[in-house]
């Protein structure tokens, strides 16, 4: 197994947004500034050690891109639009019928990122805060020069993805769509 072990809890919260959907607020605070963050988040070949997917270009740019889902040997093409790009700040992008929202903002010891997804169907809030727990910590161990390689897919149960899902299930009111 790789040297990995998930954090504590991530500050989070979900709103539902007017048209009925809801969203997961995930905020996380990294140690580096909002240039290097942005550039994790936007970047091909950094996005591929630490996101659930690949990018075929870099997503600093308004309009379509491909991001592939990556799950062991099985990949996954989904077209995307990246409706939003406020250099080192903002980047909003379909993702499937999801829509991501990324903030960064400056704080006294670096950046604090905030994510914004937004799901049809809220029982999937657990999962997707579970997931995004595991890939921003590893996009920490990216970011601090001790990269530890993309956990994705099924790998991610192999590094407590369930009690993760079930912790975050909890602390947000949450009802799963998986059984523990």
């Amino acid at each position: 197994m790789k040297p990995y072990e998930p954090g504590p809890l991530a500050e989070a919260r979900t709103e539902q947004a007017a048209d009925g959907r809801w969203t997961l607020v995930f905020i996380r605070d990294f140690p580096h500034p909002p240039p290097r963050v942005w550039r994790a988040l936007t970047a091909p070949g950094e996005l591929g050690e630490w996101a659930p997917y690949t990018a075929d270009r870099d997503l600093a740019a308004l309009g379509p891109a491909t991001l592939t889902m990556i799950d062991g040997d099985q990949n996954a093409d989904i077209a995307v639009e990246v409706t939003e790009v406020d250099p080192e700040r903002t980047l909003t992008y379909s993702w499937g019928t999801d829509i991501l929202r990324w903030n960064v903002a400056a704080i006294a010891m670096g950046s604090r990122l905030t994510l914004h997804h937004t799901v049809s169907d809220p029982s999937w809030i657990p999962q997707v805060a579970a997931g995004w727990h595991i890939c921003l910590d590893v996009a920490e161990h990216l970011l601090s020069g001790n990269p530890v390689g993309p956990i994705r897919g099924n790998e991610a149960r192999a590094y407590g993805w369930e009690s993760l899902r079930d912790a975050y299930a909890l602390k947000l009111d949450h009802p799963s769509t998986e059984e523990s």
